[in-house]
């Protein structure tokens, strides 16, 4: 396994149905250092984060049986510990309409496909400082 370029420590879960991009966002997400779990679409977003402690989440906005948005919505509205985990919106759609759709379903950033490393590595870093500010 290859040395992470940067190592960000987050662990996060990747809501993603795209095997293609599930497999090019998590070698993105190795390379910054961060530990990722796949999840390929709303409800089984929603399963792991009954069972696992995550950072943030990486949310497809466009899935099969539960999309990005809902799944954001009953995120939000649950009672249970994940109900405040940053959650960031993965979208091919750059307008910014879509942007706000994003933002009132609850999301709390937005990242445009197909994924730079750059853009992620600035929007990731900033985030791992607002999780955990002492390091």
């Amino acid at each position: 396994m290859a040395t992470p370029d940067t190592n960000l420590g987050l662990t996060i879960l990747l809501a993603e149905d795209n095997p293609v991009n599930q497999m090019v966002t998590g070698k993105l997400l190795e390379k910054l250092g961060c530990h990722h779990v796949v999840a390929n679409n709303g409800l089984e977003c929603l399963e792991r984060l009954k069972d696992d402690q995550f950072d943030l989440i990486l949310m497809d906005c466009v899935m099969p049986e539960m999309d990005g948005l809902e799944a954001t919505r009953r995120i939000r509205a649950s009672s249970s510990h994940c109900a405040n985990i940053p959650i960031i919106a993965l979208t091919a759609s750059a307008m910014e309409s879509d942007r706000q759709t994003c933002m009132n379903a609850g999301m709390d950033d937005y990242a445009d496909k197909p994924i730079d490393m750059g853009r992620m590595k600035t929007l990731l870093t900033e985030w791992a400082q607002r999780i955990n500010p002492e390091s």
